[in-house]
């Protein structure tokens, strides 16, 4: 890694157009996520399948999702990011239209899969594009428009499903990814700048039996958790065991293997990364492990349907909308730290309203409330993204894009997870509403709680930058083809 670049706040208006063009594509897969999670129930008594069945249309997605995230580096090294972006739409593109034409809950899930191996493809490959091409300028405003579907997924996301469900077939669930796609691969083919020639890469094959059924086996056993018996279950367990087993395995072999390993982790020496890519788990955790608590409380607790229940989380959308542009900015002035610690208080306080209602709490409260939590969210997320590629060399920006996703992948299911058993565990014997409520606010209590340690564990960030960025490749030139004095060379990305 060399000296990065001073940052001089200007984005060029090339890095703008591949921003929105990725993200146009990546709306598709995000979206999709959040929208299909609302329809179990329905995919359930539609196509004639037990709901332990039709779980598999999430859990398979996921899995082929997290099995496919570590070859991202290495494909793009092959192939070009251009063209690498265009197949994976392509292919989310094929999934969705095999999703929507489904005739069984069997053949539903194995399209899924398809949908979750282009997802695996498209996600890590956003962040490497436009950080690739900003070359270190403006990385928090430029993160702030990158990241933003995924913080709106999750918001959005049931608000959509509820609509298709209540007025349309389930299968427009997937139909309304087909604009998305369509018009993701015209841009890109437009914008994207175009690929060196493919060359023969060789595969780190033993990274890959290491890692792809490491990430699966730990994202299978954490979504198990929500049947009885939940962390005592042996199909939670044994998964989860077996991969955590082949996850250190694989940290012993890649570490030897250095940058010819599927993924470089000696870049998390590296302390902006690692740093942020542990904050980002634990953003992962406050923001999907909430995300699982709030609809319900709506839901079970005040009667609303799932459409009601998605309308009332807009609030936390808006909140989020009004702050990310602002962190942004602050971002690439202020640095990583102050903006992480306030934002997770901020998330802290917006949460703790829900950890002291009831059945009966003012729901213009509540509302204010996912307001506030919507801004908390979207202050932390955006120094914690950019932070992560900050001092990096072009080269290692694949393996950086990769880390920080898997991070917020395993956070976000890890968080799922604890929150899915705590509720469940302080709900099951409950009688009456006063009891039902009681379970809520212990489940939101450790939600407040995954805030606090937010905060705590924020003040371990990087400071303010002298000069964040991208470093240089060794060429003379960062990655948006601007010339700087190169302090020590980087050697070429490996072969």
């Amino acid at each position: 890694m060399s000296v990065p670049q001073a940052d001089s706040g200007r984005v060029d208006p090339a890095v703008w157009r591949i921003v929105w063009t990725v993200l146009v594509g990546g709306m598709a897969v995000l979206f999709d996520t959040t929208i299909v999670a609302v329809a179990l129930h329905t995919l359930a008594s539609e196509l004639d399948a037990p709901v332990a069945t039709i779980q598999w249309v999430s859990t398979g997605y996921l899995l082929a999702l997290g099995a496919t995230i570590p070859l991202v580096g290495w494909a793009q090294r092959a192939l070009g990011a251009k063209r690498l972006w265009v197949a994976a739409l392509a292919l989310f593109l094929v999934g969705s239209v095999l999703c929507s034409l489904a005739w069984s809950a069997t053949s539903l899930i194995v399209f899924r899969i398809v949908q979750g191996v282009a997802g695996g493809l498209l996600m890590p490959l956003m962040s490497t594009m436009v950080m690739q091409a900003a070359g270190g300028r403006g990385l928090g405003r430029i993160m702030s428009v990158v990241s933003l579907p995924a913080v709106l997924g999750p918001i959005l996301g049931p608000v959509i499903g509820g609509l298709i469900l209540q007025q349309l077939h389930w299968s427009w669930m997937f139909w309304v990814n087909v604009p998305f796609c369509l018009a993701g691969i015209v841009l890109a083919v437009v914008f994207l700048p175009s690929d060196e020639p493919v060359r023969r890469v060789p595969l780190d094959v033993v990274g890959f039996v290491l890692m792809a059924p490491a990430l699966t086996g730990m994202l299978w056993g954490l979504s198990n958790t929500s049947e009885p018996g939940a962390f005592a279950r042996g199909d939670v367990l044994v998964p989860m065991v077996g991969g955590l087993v082949l996850l250190l395995a694989f940290v012993g072999w890649a570490l030897r293997r250095g940058p010819r390993a599927l993924v470089d982790l000696a870049l998390l020496r590296h302390w902006p990364l690692a740093s942020s890519s542990l904050l980002l788990f634990l953003s992962g955790v406050t923001l999907y492990g909430a995300m699982l608590l709030m609809p319900l409380y709506f839901q079970q607790l005040r009667g609303a349907t799932v459409l009601e229940a998605g309308l009332l989380l807009i609030p936390q959308g808006l909140g989020t909308l009004v702050a990310r542009p602002i962190a942004g900015r602050l971002s690439d002035t202020i640095g990583a730290r102050r903006l992480a610690v306030a934002g997770f208080a901020v998330v802290l306080l917006g949460t703790l309203p829900f950890a002291v209602a009831d059945a009966t709490t003012n729901v213009g409260v509540l509302l204010a409330a996912l307001f506030v939590r919507g801004i908390g969210l979207g202050v932390v997320t955006v120094p914690l993204m950019a932070l992560g590629f900050r001092g990096l060399a072009r080269h290692e920006v694949p393996d950086a894009s990769i880390i920080t996703r898997i991070a917020q992948q395993v956070g976000g299911s890890f968080g799922t997870a604890v929150l899915a058993v705590i509720l469940t565990g302080a709900t099951t014997a409950a009688t009456t509403t006063a009891a039902l409520a009681g379970g809520f606010q212990q489940a939101f209590w450790w939600a407040t709680g995954f805030a606090v340690v937010g905060v705590l564990l924020s003040f371990t960030l990087p400071g303010r930058p002298t000069a964040p960025g991208l470093a240089d490749d060794g060429s003379g030139r960062t990655a948006a083809g601007e010339t700087v004095a190169a302090a020590s060379p980087v050697p070429a990305p490996p072969a």
